[in-house]
């Protein structure tokens, strides 16, 4: 399965992957729809410890812990191996939030559990976080 794999080394910390994550589950035609005036909601986040900066984002685990802690059978795994949330199931219990190693799941403003779904649910066969990074610093590959 293709997962998004990021390289510290390349990472310049510029924050596009964010904001390119924010407009592609936002349901704007384009990214100054997405995000003028309105905050960075994004499922990737780019962190800097130690003077290494990185991009974490769900990493759509073999036996994702998540999966198993939720309560409601909301998060699975798809067919091509993706981790989804069947948002009409998700009864905001926090309990995948608590057992994601990589803090990559969060409660949106509906009280549903949200996360990097790939780009799935959108207009791209690849992440825009993958498509617009700069430094190519995110790929996605097997």
């Amino acid at each position: 399965m293709k997962r998004i794999y990021v390289n510290e080394d390349w990472c310049l910390g510029c924050h596009l992957c964010e904001y390119y994550c924010t407009f592609a589950n936002s349901g704007e035609v384009d990214l100054i729809s997405a995000l003028k005036g309105k905050p960075i909601n994004s499922f990737v986040k780019v962190e800097n410890k130690d003077k290494i900066t990185f991009a974490v984002s769900c990493r759509h685990c073999d036996n994702p812990k998540c999966l198993t802690a939720c309560i409601s059978g909301a998060l699975q795994k798809n067919a091509d191996g993706i981790v989804v949330i069947d948002k009409s199931k998700c009864v905001g219990c926090r309990s995948c939030i608590m057992m994601c190693p990589f803090g990559a799941i969060k409660i949106n403003e509906n009280n549903v559990a949200s996360k990097c779904e790939l780009c799935t649910n959108n207009f791209s066969k690849t992440p825009l976080c993958v498509a617009n990074c700069p430094n190519n610093a995110i790929v996605f590959k097997e």
